[in-house]
């Protein structure tokens, strides 16, 4: 058995060495693995390259050249709120029938453009036409009464003149007459009745409009007052929106504002028709009724906005063509009085007049920018593009 001499002079059994060693042997690769996972954290985070201080330095020798320039001015502003509303006819009209009967024709569908008069129903007329004619056959009845009673007056009273009729016959006679008079008024009352009840058979448009809905088909029974087609008048079309109570309580009955229709990308000039009296106490607004130009192109549920000017605010303005971008970051050249320049980057606003942009920050009144018509300038949607 080899034995080995411990520290101290003392000897130690080969198994007991073998126990140090591979504890020795542990804790250096525990070392080696520590060392080396610092390194690799060290390496992935960046210790180990050379760093860059953020921000952006300007060349040294970047001054101003032969580009076009600019200088930012300070413009005067009128703001603008947006009351979101939709379109509504003033005039809509629900076309029902008077009577309950089987439909046999309807007109028109959905979309169609009508005129005041026109023939929109038919409705089954046989048992009317009916009724129509017995009514006339019971005028020709006490039309034949009547005159028959009128003849018998007349023999009644020539005899009476010769004494040959008493006073009884003569009043007797009289009374006839007035009753088949009577009787035949009634018939022809009935008559008159009756066309009028035939008249209502066919339902004609009592203004013209446009129809936007149809709720029967032919074939299905028609009742008095059931809605079978919807039509409004195109003309008085309105949007009607809900408008904040600081803004309502300037607005008067006649005032023109713009409305802009965004399916159609169009500004509409409208006319304030109507303010309700009366504030919504959730939204603290008042409803805002103003009337629309005809047009063919608009329809009643369309979505609007009412542009309602609500003061002035001054803001600086910048050319477009001076605006860089870069990503989703814009910038701009300033130059400074030393003829350097200095690239900044701003925060920009809404376009204004074609060609300028409102600026929030990055730049000052007066400062001049470096123009870049070569460069893209920023569009913005509506804004037209430049050459």
């Amino acid at each position: 058995m080899r034995r080995f001499i411990q520290p101290g002079g003392k000897l130690m059994s080969g198994q007991a060495f073998k126990k140090v060693f591979s504890g020795l042997s542990k804790l250096i690769v525990a070392g080696v693995a520590m060392v080396v996972l610092l390194g690799t954290i060290a390496w992935l985070s960046g210790m180990l390259e050379e760093k860059v201080e953020p921000g952006w330095k300007a060349p040294a020798d970047a001054k101003l050249g032969d580009q076009p320039t600019d200088t930012v001015h300070e413009v005067e502003k009128q703001t603008i709120e947006e009351a979101i509303g939709t379109l509504k006819a003033s005039s809509r009209t629900i076309v029902s029938a008077k009577l309950m009967a089987t439909i046999d024709e309807i007109t028109v569908v959905a979309g169609d453009q009508v005129e005041k008069g026109q023939t929109l129903i038919r409705l089954d007329d046989k048992e009317y036409q009916s009724r129509l004619a017995q009514a006339k056959r019971g005028l020709e009845a006490a039309t034949a009464n009547r005159e028959q009673a009128e003849k018998h007056f007349n023999r009644v009273k020539l005899l009476q003149q010769q004494n040959a009729a008493s006073r009884s016959d003569f009043d007797n006679a009289s009374r006839d007459v007035q009753v088949t008079i009577a009787e035949e008024a009634r018939a022809m009352q009935a008559v008159r009745e009756a066309e009028v009840m035939l008249s209502y058979a066919t339902v004609t448009a009592a203004k013209s409009g446009r129809i936007v809905d149809r709720s029967a088909e032919p074939g299905d029974i028609a009742q008095p007052g059931q809605p079978i087609l919807t039509l409004y008048d195109e003309t008085s079309l309105r949007l009607e929106a809900p408008v904040m109570e600081h803004l309502a309580v300037k607005l008067r009955a006649g005032d023109e504002l713009d409305v802009k229709v965004d399916a159609l990308n169009r500004v509409f000039r409208a006319t304030v028709d109507e303010i309700v009296p009366q504030a919504d106490a959730p939204s603290r607004s008042f409803l805002v009724k103003a009337s629309l130009p005809k047009s063919e192109d608009l329809y009643e549920g369309m979505f609007g906005r009412l542009l309602i000017p609500s003061g002035t605010r001054r803001h600086l303005c910048l050319n477009t063509e001076a605006v860089v971008r870069i990503g989703q970051l814009e910038f701009v050249d300033v130059v400074l009085p030393d003829g350097v320049v200095e690239r900044r980057l701003i925060q920009s606003g809404s376009l204004g007049m074609p060609g300028r942009k409102e600026v929030l920050s990055g730049v000052d009144v007066g400062e001049r920018v470096v123009l870049h018509p070569e460069a893209g300038t920023v569009k913005t949607e509506g804004a037209p593009d430049h050459e």
